[in-house]
C-alpha cells in the first residue's frame, strides 16, 4: 500500500519549489557581470595587501654577531613561542624539596621615552606584571618546562608554568611568603600573610622532570606598555628568611637569556643579585612566558586587508536584493511571485554561499602563500598549527558568509541600497579599522565585527600586556566567541527581514 499523502506531496512541492528558486537566484546573481566582478576584486584587494605585507617585510636583529637575521622564535614544551628571560639565584636540588622565601620589598625603574632629547628618562615603579618569587625548572635551557609562585607587579601573587598557564593567588601587592615544594612530577605552591598560616594556590605537573632540578629566588619584569611599544623596564625584589629542603649547596647566579651587544661581550640590560646579611636583591629583566609581540610576524597579519575587501562583499549583498525590489520583483502582490520571505531566503543562501567561496579563495591563498614569503626572506615567524592555520581559513570565509547575509538582511529592512551600504559598513568594517588604530576596541565584543576574531592566530592571554591594537594581536573576544556575534546579527536582520515582509504578503 502506499504512504504518498496529500502533505508529504506539499511538503515535496514546496522543496522542488526552493530548489528552482535558489537556481533562479544562482543564475541571476551570475549572470550579471557586476556582482561577480565585484566578489573577484574584493578576493584580490585582501590578497593583494596581505601578499604586499608579507613581500615588504624585512626583520633584523643585533646579536653578538652583529646585525643580521632574527633567529627562530623561541619556543615552549606545546610549540608557542614564548619568552624565558630572568635573573635567577638558585641551587640544584636532587629528589624532592622545597624553598620558601619572604618578598619583603618589590621596586623597579622603567626607561620612557626621552622628553628631553638625550636626557634618559627614568621612572621609579614596576610594570603590573613584573614578577619575582620561586622557581623550579627542568634546567637553564631556555624554553624547558618550569613552575613558578610569584609576586607582580598589579596582580598580586600568581602561579605559572609552562609559560602559557596562569594561576591567581590572593590579592596582595605587599610583603608576602611564598613556598613551591617538588614531589616528583608535581609542583606546589603556597601563599601565606605571616609565614605561619598557608594557602595552596595550585598543583601542577611537569611532566618527565629529571632527578635533578634547579630552584631557587627569580625577578624579571616585561618592558612598560608606551602607545605601540614597549619601554625597558626593570624589577628588583628583596628575598629574605630563605630556607631549603633538600639542598644546602652554595648559591648560582645566572642572567638567563640575557642579551649581548654587538660586540659579543657585553650584557644588555644585565641582572644582577646583591647578598646582604640573610637578604638576596634580585634585580632582572624581562619575562617569563608568551611571546605574542617578540614572538615573531603573526599569521593573522596576513588577513590585514580584510576589511577593505568585505566592503565589496557587503556592496555586492546589499546590491543583490535592492536591484530586484527597485524592479519591483519583490513585494509586488502579483500572484506568480515567490513568496517574498522565501525568495530572501533563496537569495539568502546564494549571497552567503558565494561570499563564504570568495573568502575561501582570499584567506586559502594569501594565509599560507604570506607565510611562505615571510619565511623566505628570513623573518621570524610565529608558530602556527595547521588547526589554527584552517580555523582562520575556514574561518575567514564563514564571517565573510555571515556578514554577506547580514548586508542582505539590512537591505531588506532599509530597502534603500546607500543606507544598508552604509549602516553595514559602519558595523562590521568601521569597528576593525578603529581597532586596527588601537581606538575602541571594545566594539569589537558589540558589534558583527566581532567576527574577525576568528581570523587570530595568537591567543589573548590573561597574564601579558599588550597594547589594544589589532596589529599588536589583542582581541576582546575567542575567535568563535567573535564568530558567533557575527552569525547572531546575521540570523537577527534576516529574521527580522522575512516578518516584514511575511506580514505583507495578502492573505
Amino acid at each position: 500500500m502506499s504512504s504518498f499523502t496529500p502533505h508529504r506531496a506539499g511538503q515535496r512541492a514546496g522543496q522542488d519549489g526552493f530548489s528552482a528558486l535558489l537556481r533562479a537566484q544562482w543564475t541571476r546573481f551570475r549572470s550579471a557581470r557586476g556582482w561577480m566582478l565585484t566578489m573577484a576584486a574584493s578576493v584580490l584587494v585582501t590578497v593583494s595587501l596581505g601578499l604586499l605585507v608579507a613581500g615588504g617585510a624585512r626583520t633584523t636583529c643585533v646579536t653578538g654577531k652583529g646585525e643580521g637575521a632574527c633567529p627562530a622564535p623561541l619556543v615552549g614544551p606545546d610549540g608557542t613561542a614564548v619568552q624565558d628571560k630572568y635573573y635567577f639565584v638558585h641551587q640544584p636540588l636532587k629528589g624532592n624539596g622545597s624553598i620558601t622565601a619572604r618578598v619583603s620589598d618589590m621596586t623597579g625603574q622603567m626607561r620612557l621615552p626621552d622628553a628631553v632629547p638625550g636626557v634618559r628618562n627614568i621612572k621609579q615603579g614596576v610594570v603590573p606584571w613584573a614578577k619575582a618569587g620561586l622557581l623550579v625548572r627542568q634546567s637553564l635551557k631556555q624554553g624547558t618546562p618550569y613552575a613558578a609562585v610569584m609576586l607582580t607587579g598589579d596582580h598580586g601573587v600568581r602561579m605559572q608554568y609552562n609559560y602559557t598557564h596562569d594561576v591567581p593567588g590572593g590579592p596582595h601587592n605587599g610583603p608576602q611568603w611564598l613556598r613551591l615544594t617538588r614531589s616528583g612530577d608535581t609542583i606546589t605552591g603556597h601563599e601565606s600573610d605571616d609565614g605561619k598560616t598557608w594557602t595552596e594556590v595550585s598543583t601542577v605537573k611537569l611532566t618527565g622532570l629529571p632527578e635533578t632540578v634547579e630552584i631557587g629566588l627569580f625577578a624579571t619584569s616585561p618592558g612598560a606598555l608606551w602607545d605601540m611599544a614597549q619601554a625597558f623596564a626593570q624589577a628588583t625584589a628583596t628575598f629574605d628568611q630563605i630556607t631549603l629542603q633538600g639542598a644546602n649547596g652554595s648559591w648560582r647566579h645566572d642572567d638567563v637569556g640575557v642579551i649581548l651587544e654587538s660586540d659579543g661581550k657585553t650584557p644588555h640590560h644585565p641582572g644582577g643579585v646583591v647578598e646582604s646579611g640573610d637578604k638576596l636583591i634580585v634585580t632582572g629583566g624581562g619575562d617569563i612566558g608568551p611571546a605574542t609581540v617578540e614572538g615573531g610576524v603573526r599569521a593573522d597579519l596576513m588577513l590585514i586587508g580584510g576589511a577593505l575587501g568585505l566592503i565589496l562583499v557587503l556592496v555586492a549583498a546589499v546590491t543583490f536584493f535592492t536591484a530586484d525590489h527597485r524592479r519591483g520583483l519583490i513585494g509586488s502582490g502579483v500572484p506568480a511571485e515567490p513568496h517574498p520571505a522565501r525568495l530572501l531566503a533563496a537569495k539568502a543562501v546564494v549571497v552567503g554561499a558565494v561570499a563564504f567561496v570568495a573568502g575561501l579563495v582570499t584567506s586559502g591563498v594569501v594565509v599560507p602563500v604570506g607565510l611562505a614569503l615571510l619565511r623566505a626572506h628570513q623573518n621570524p615567524v610565529q608558530p602556527i598549527t595547521l588547526g589554527t592555520e584552517l580555523r582562520m581559513i575556514v574561518g575567514f570565509a564563514a564571517f565573510t558568509a555571515a556578514a554577506a547575509v547580514l548586508a542582505l538582511g539590512l537591505a531588506a529592512l532599509v530597502k534603500r541600497a546607500v543606507i544598508a551600504g552604509g549602516l553595514v559598513i559602519a558595523l562590521v568594517v568601521v569597528p576593525d579599522l578603529l581597532a586596527t588604530a588601537g581606538l575602541a576596541p571594545w566594539l569589537l565584543m558589540i558589534t558583527p565585527a566581532a567576527g574577525f576574531a576568528i581570523t587570530q592566530s595568537i591567543p589573548t592571554f590573561a597574564h601579558v600586556d599588550v597594547g589594544t591594537s589589532l596589529l599588536e594581536g589583542y582581541y576582546p573576544l575567542p575567535p568563535w566567541a567573535g564568530l558567533a556575534v557575527t552569525c547572531g546579527y546575521a540570523v537577527l536582520a534576516l529574521g527580522a527581514a522575512m516578518a516584514v515582509h511575511r506580514r505583507k504578503v495578502p492573505h
